[in-house]
Parts: structure tokens; sequence; C-alpha cells
């Protein structure tokens, strides 16, 4: 019952007050707690992906970890207290999956990169499909789909490292419809969703790098 306690104490607290700490004591209560689902249908939030809404109350009967669960194999995220001005927490899809497999909402990674990634003339990279472990069959589908509300049916991709220590998940700027460079972080930004936040997204061109695989 404490961390029970914990989660709607937390939830209580005044934005001021919710610094990394604040998050991290947040997604560690959330996960021995119970909530409240505010309705049985996802609904799509201002940011257009679809959410479950629940609220923390002390009278809460489902398992958070259950709906986690049934979500991660459904495509959705989860807002927790969305009838407030600010939401106390919401979780992206790549979230609520990431949680699914590796038991944890978030992976920290000591590497932050922004911008291009550039493959020098020589250097010896590690490339192939993609590992079922690091992206699961339900969450390649649940891709495609996406993929295909977008009128992109044959997306490819490809698992590139340097140092089999950090990985760029590379997306087929071809089999995506050829967008100018300009849409590349958009879309990018809109891929992220769907994945952990650890994960380093890179739109780019097929020449020059070894063989793409088809998403599905």
């Amino acid at each position: 019952m404490a961390r029970y306690m914990d989660l709607v104490n937390l939830c209580s607290q005044p934005e001021s007050l919710r610094d990394s700490e604040w998050e991290r004591t947040f997604l560690a209560a959330i996960v021995d707690s119970n909530i409240e689902l505010e309705g049985k249908e996802a609904h799509q939030g201002p940011d257009g992906w679809p959410y479950m809404l629940a609220k923390t109350s002390r009278t809460a009967s489902e398992p958070a970890v259950r709906l986690i669960d049934w979500l991660s194999t459904r495509g959705i995220g989860l807002v927790i207290n969305a009838d407030k001005e600010l939401p106390d927490y919401v979780f992206t899809y790549g979230m609520i999956w990431a949680f699914h497999e590796f038991g944890t909402f978030r992976i920290e990674s000591d590497e932050v990169r922004e911008g291009p990634i550039v493959f020098e003339k020589g250097d010896r990279v590690v490339a192939g499909p993609p590992t079922e472990e690091y992206l699961p069959i339900y969450v390649r589908e649940i891709l495609v789909d996406f993929f295909e509300k977008q009128g992109v049916v044959h997306p490819k991709i490809l698992v590139l490292s340097k140092d089999k220590k950090h990985y760029d998940l590379c997306f087929s700027v071809e089999s995506l419809g050829g967008p100018p460079e300009e849409e590349h972080s958009g879309i990018a930004e809109a891929i992220a969703w769907f994945l952990p936040e650890h994960y380093s997204i890179v739109i780019c061109s097929e020449k020059g790098l070894p063989k793409f695989f088809e998403l599905k």
C-alpha cells in the first residue's frame, strides 16, 4: 500500500517540485500501483497519437502493470490524470513496450546524438536486420500499420553500428517515397513515438549502404 499511497501523493505535488528525481520516483511507484481507467476506448491526444486515459485515486483497482502489458501490443500510449490542466504523466507507445520488453520505461544512454549521422568511406560497420529483441514482431506490425496509413506500403529498415554498442535504426528514404530532406526530422519525430527513447532513428538513402530489409 505504501507505494500506492506514494503515487497519489506524487501526483498532488506542485509542478515546481517535479524534477528528474520526481520522475524516477513516479515511474518506480506506478509499477506497484493501481490506477482507474476513464473509459474503454483510446482517445486522440493533442499530438495526434492514441492514448488510454487513467487517473489515480485511493479506490483505484486496476493494476497499472496489467494495463501497460495490454497496451504494449496495441500501439497505444497512456496518460495519467488527463483531466488536469497539465496531465501528471504521458507515456508514449515506445515507453510502454520498452517496459514490457526490458522492464524499464527509460534506458539511460551515455550518448546523445543530434543532426546527421556520417559514415565515412572505409568505416567498418556492423549492419543487418533488427533482431526480434530489438524490434519485436508486434511492434513492427504496428509500425507497418502506421506507414500504410501514410501511403507507405513497403518501408525498409537497416540497423547499423560502428562499435557494437550504439545502434542506429535506419529507414530507407526511397522506401518512404523520397520526401525532401527538410521533412526528415519530422518523420523521425513521428517514428520516435513508437520506439524507446534511447533508440537512434535515421532517415537515409540506401545508396552506398548495405542491403535494407522490409519492415514486415
